[in-house]
């Protein structure tokens, strides 16, 4: 890519998360699922790893998705609809131990059920803790996707709390494990919510895959 075209990309993804961005459903069982209608983008994580924090940082929108100080307290499928271009969709965290088993089962198979022939998921950005890196749980929904043919692609949260070499370390560790999955984006991308690091990147390569950027 070029510095005009990645200029361009990065003032495409700017543009297109500064619409409007609302909740439209949230749904705590897999007949509650809405049909899909507009190109999605998928968050999945660990209890507590910052989805809603980075939704709410992608948005420009600080109280879009509700974040909780409780790991596991999310239990639904949430769709938020921007600007009529593209769906973000909020999975519930997954990993937290004090959950029942029957919980777990429950969760497991409502995401199961939304992967599954979802036509317009475009990617499912599988975020994972930038102070820890990939954990035994993020390997199992990464082997979920790769089962279901979804792409996904990693995505570092909270870099902020972790120093320039530490964020190396866990990049090369994290596209280690990515290299083992089929379905997995060669690629890696560190954000923090806090200090603003990777959202404008992630903005453009969102916009690029709903078709409001140049992918060249």
């Amino acid at each position: 890519m070029t510095a005009e075209a990645d200029d361009a990309a990065l003032e495409a993804g700017r543009l297109l998360f500064a619409r409007e961005c609302r909740f439209v459903a949230g749904a705590a069982t897999s007949s509650a699922i809405p049909p899909s209608r507009l190109t999605e983008i998928a968050f999945a994580g660990r209890s507590n790893v910052g989805k809603s924090s980075l939704v709410n940082a992608l948005t420009g929108r600080k109280t879009l998705a509700r974040t909780s100080h409780t790991p596991g307290r999310t239990r639904q499928i949430n769709f938020f609809e921007l600007a009529g271009a593209m769906m973000l969709v909020d999975l519930p965290g997954y990993g937290y131990a004090r959950a029942a088993r029957s919980e777990i089962k429950e969760w497991t198979g409502m995401v199961r059920d939304y992967l599954k022939g979802r036509a317009t998921l475009r990617r499912v950005l599988v975020l994972i803790d930038g102070r820890h890196g990939v954990k035994p749980s993020d390997e199992a929904i990464m082997t979920m996707l790769d089962e279901a043919a979804v792409s996904y692609q990693g995505v570092l949260t909270k870099t902020d709390k972790v120093t320039p070499s530490g964020l190396e370390a866990v990049t090369a560790r994290t596209l280690e494990a990515l290299s083992r999955h089929g379905a997995a984006h060669p690629e890696v991308l560190a954000t923090s919510s806090v200090s603003g690091a990777g959202i404008p990147e992630l903005r453009a390569m969102l916009a690029a895959l709903a078709g409001a950027a140049p992918n060249g």
